[in-house]
């Protein structure tokens, strides 16, 4: 019964989140759009559940000349792209409030796997095989508790399919306290792709290249 009473907390969460923060959503979007030329809102292509595809919103933090189809984790120079106004809305996820529209649509819900741009074919894989994709996207999830941008794809893809696995109220209660703290202490926040033998969670390890 629980993906159903979840499904009722989203759609009644995430309303009455995107009413009293429209306030805010309007000045962030403004300042997006004094700081650098383009659009306020981002969107982008992503994978959801059962790998059906829809489209992300986001406040934009990067300049338009940025890739538009690229995780950011697999940029070697993200930090040429943030926007002023962009870092700080990355740094506190700001940038995420506008997913309250794809959560109160049905593409996504507040609790799950980030959901991944269509290129990144490697964690994809991973996701199959975790069943990490029988679970509707989230707007933060286990993994971003877990380590954010500083975990590597393989192990990002075992604790999404640990997340669909022991989907429950008390998991995500659970995130939504972490999740707090991580915004709070911005902990796991990087910009770009990991390079070789990063330093993460204090263990040397060898990261994969990108393409």
């Amino acid at each position: 019964m629980y993906p159903i009473l979840k499904r009722l907390l989203d759609i009644l969460l995430s309303l009455a989140a995107l009413i009293a923060l429209l306030p805010l959503l309007i000045v962030l979007g403004v300042l997006v759009k004094l700081d650098s030329p383009g659009p306020a809102l981002f969107k982008q292509e992503r994978v959801g559940r059962n790998e059906k595809r829809f489209y992300i919103y986001k406040l934009r933090s990067m300049n338009t000349s940025a890739p538009r189809d690229v995780a950011t984790s697999e940029l070697q120079n993200a930090e040429t792209h943030i926007t002023r106004v962009g870092r700080v809305l990355r740094k506190t996820s700001l940038d995420e409030l506008p997913q309250l529209f794809n959560v109160l649509k049905g593409e996504m819900s507040l609790i799950g796997p980030r959901p991944l741009v269509p290129n990144e074919k490697d964690i994809h894989e991973l996701r199959r095989q975790t069943g990490a994709y029988r679970v509707r996207p989230g707007i933060t999830g286990w993994a971003q508790v877990n380590g954010r941008d500083c975990i590597l794809p393989p192990d990002k893809a075992r604790l999404d399919g640990y997340y669909a696995d022991h989907m429950s109220l008390w998991l995500d209660l659970k995130i939504i306290v972490y999740s707090v703290i991580c915004v709070l202490t911005a902990r796991g926040v990087r910009e770009g792709a990991l390079p070789y033998d990063e330093d993460v969670d204090g263990e040397k390890r060898k990261a994969k290249p990108n393409a």
